[in-house]
């Protein structure tokens, strides 16, 4: 078993953290405190990784940067 290195996206609104994975897409998850979502996601990483392992599939390695932008409003 090897350690993977993935990026995480969490988001906070009134009802908690939604967190996501961009390189696994569709792989998404949500809890009530930060640290909560983020263990969350562990586990739906590693399950999402597991479906795609027992299909034959490859683990995607995707490059995701975090930028800003500027705009008038």
């Amino acid at each position: 078993m090897k350690n993977i290195t993935l990026p995480i996206i969490v988001e906070a609104d009134s009802d908690g953290f939604f967190v996501s994975c961009p390189t696994l897409q569709g792989c998404y998850s949500q809890g009530d405190t930060y640290e909560e979502a983020v263990e969350n996601i562990k586990d739906a990483i590693k399950l999402h990784i597991a479906d795609r392992l027992a299909d034959g599939e490859e683990i995607p390695q995707v490059s995701v940067s975090l930028s800003t932008v500027e705009i008038a409003v």
